[in-house]
């Protein structure tokens, strides 16, 4: 069976938003399992770094990051596009080629790392 599965990080960013936006989000982030192999790169991007690689969807004004595995989708982050602007602003990296700059700064991935160091 194929299942979104948010950690407790995602969770708490999804439950802080008001509940009409997280089903719209939830609506715009419907796809199957199959889909991961041919993204639509209006909608998605790939953010990697050190052999790790994650997805980001983007939904309405926020954007979710997400990675594959054996359960279906694993969420580990729901942040509005403007927390990742201010970040590529703060951190002086270009506007242009997003995914690519973000996958090389160190801060996002500590965002991802600290999701993963939950319970």
């Amino acid at each position: 069976m194929f299942q979104v599965i948010f950690n407790a990080i995602s969770a708490a960013e999804m439950a802080a938003l008001p509940k009409e936006l997280q089903l719209d989000l939830l609506t715009e982030f419907q796809f199957l399992p199959e889909d991961l192999e041919n993204l639509d790169n209006a909608r998605f991007g790939e953010v990697r770094r050190d052999g790790r690689q994650l997805l980001r969807c983007r939904a309405r004004d926020y954007r979710l990051y997400f990675e594959s595995n054996p359960d279906g989708i694993l969420v580990h982050r729901v942040l509005h596009k403007n927390t990742i602007r201010d970040f590529l602003f703060r951190s002086n990296l270009p506007m242009d080629e997003e995914d690519e700059q973000l996958g090389g700064a160190g801060g996002f991935w500590e965002l991802i790392e600290e999701a993963e160091r939950k319970p």
